[in-house]
């Protein structure tokens, strides 16, 4: 059953297995480790038979790229990371490799919660006029967004959300940017 297993994981994925040990363990192909779902994970816009195409005039195999990539610049002055121009990551709702276009409202807060898969909590803080008294009030909220696998947030972090379409039932942003913590708690107010 091994054996079966073993031919048909290579005629599925097309890449070569290898065996390491007597124990088969088995040293999987980069395919496999991008594969974290049940659905077969690519970027739409790429072919992934390349390497099986014809060369083209003037090309030889050992001058022939790796795997081509889809990635691109959002715009509003900023820059791709370039974890996802090189990263294997294949996520359909990041601004750089995926099909989400930013409009819209750019904000800055502090990632509050960072518990959930490829989604984050974070905290805006802000001043609220009080016309009876004529004072200000401090006053947060919460807004959940997506974190792409680009950018590897902890809580504390400050980042910078772009407006997008609705991804989920209350996620409407996407981080943009992302600073590391500087030394205050997550819950100081910090207007910004």
């Amino acid at each position: 059953s091994f054996f079966f297993f073993f031919f048909s994981v290579d005629r599925y994925y097309g890449k070569r297995l290898r065996i390491q040990s007597p124990l088969h363990q088995i040293d999987m192909a980069t395919e496999l480790e991008v594969q974290s779902e049940r659905a077969f994970l690519k970027q739409p816009t790429v072919f992934l038979n390349a390497g099986k195409r014809r060369l083209l005039k003037g090309e030889t195999k050992e001058k022939r790229t790796g795997r081509s990539r889809f990635y691109r610049d959002v715009g509003l002055g900023y820059k791709t990371p370039k974890s996802a121009i090189s990263g294997k990551y294949i996520d359909k709702k990041c601004p750089f490799t995926g099909g989400v276009s930013i409009r819209g409202r750019i904000l800055r807060g502090v990632v509050q919660s960072t518990k959930m898969k490829r989604s984050i909590i974070v905290r805006r803080d802000y001043l609220h006029f009080v016309k009876k008294y004529a004072r200000f009030e401090k006053r947060h909220s919460n807004i959940p967004a997506h974190c792409s696998p680009a950018f590897i947030v902890k809580e504390g972090d400050v980042v910078t959300l772009g407006q997008c379409r609705p991804l989920s039932k209350t996620i409407r942003f996407n981080v943009l940017d992302s600073t590391a913590a500087t030394g205050q708690g997550k819950k100081q107010f910090r207007v910004f």
